[in-house]
């Protein structure tokens, strides 16, 4: 698949369960080669990717060659993370946000509005008020498949339909579309031998930066101060930001519900009540 794609013939490959597969071509260069789990997968990681790369702010693996199922793309040599990489990648972060989007929920340019977040779908329908889209588009729908699913509860669903419905309350002050990578937990931040940090597997749209941010925060993230440091130094989020981490959780935590169940769920509703608490 490496050789077809790359033009170039593969001499050695190595993979894991439900894992990229590492692959050598005859140059001695080393790609990654990764399946896409669904029709248009890869059609969205390859628009996400370069959209991300072309704001010249965070790097980013380059797409060596794809297809309707397969992509390959160069192999990162990883090394252990330090401040001095966190506070850089900081300052990258705040300036691919500040790259911008057209519009709440935009996909990247070629990109399908149908996409992924991880295994579960994701629909970037655009909107221009962002308490109202990520109501409609990011909570909303989640909400509803975790209730179907019977892992979240009528009495907890109410508390999460409280806090769509005092968004426009909730939400902080008005911030334009922020180029997101949209899924940036840990696992998607690769920290490079080199020093420098490459973000993988998006779920790249327009939205607001704060839940990139609450996205660092969920799953932790090593030297996350430094990483906040130094995005404070180069765009420092509106006042209150903190307190609204649990607002910009709560999407994240029932796609998580969705997929993995009961415990999310309940991150989820403790979110919940926690936005509303303020």
């Amino acid at each position: 698949m490496a050789a077809r794609l790359t033009g170039r013939r593969a001499t050695g490959a190595r993979s894991g369960p439900g894992s990229p597969a590492e692959v050598t071509l005859e140059d001695g260069t080393a790609v990654m080669v990764k399946r896409g789990d669904a029709p248009g997968a890869v059609r969205a990681e390859v628009s996400g990717l370069r959209w991300l790369g072309a704001a010249g702010a965070v790097r980013v693996p380059a797409v060596l060659g794809h297809d309707a199922r397969w992509l390959v793309t160069e192999r990162v040599p990883t090394g252990r993370p330090d401040a001095a990489a966190a506070l850089r990648f900081g300052r990258a972060l705040a300036a691919l946000h500040a790259a911008g989007a057209p519009a709440f929920g935009a996909p990247p340019p070629g990109g399908a509005e149908e996409a992924f977040i991880g295994r579960a779908p994701l629909r970037n329908t655009p909107g221009d008020d962002w308490p109202r889209w990520y109501a409609e588009h990011r909570v909303l729908p989640y909400l509803r498949d975790a209730v179907d699913a019977g892992t979240l509860r009528s009495g907890e669903a109410a508390v999460v339909e409280e806090v769509c419905a005092r968004l426009p309350d909730l939400a902080g002050p008005a911030e334009p579309p922020a180029r997101l990578h949209g899924d940036l937990w840990n696992g998607n931040v690769l920290w490079g031998a080199d020093g420098e940090v490459r973000l993988i597997d998006p779920a790249a749209h327009g939205g607001h930066r704060e839940t990139d941010l609450a996205m660092l925060r969920l799953f932790g993230c090593p030297h996350l101060d430094r990483v906040l440091a130094g995005y404070q130094e180069a765009a420092p989020p509106a006042d209150g930001w903190r307190d609204r981490v649990g607002l910009h959780q709560l999407f994240p935590l029932l796609v998580h519900a969705v997929l993995f169940g009961r415990g999310y769920a309940e991150q989820a509703v403790t979110a919940a009540r926690g936005a509303l608490a303020g």
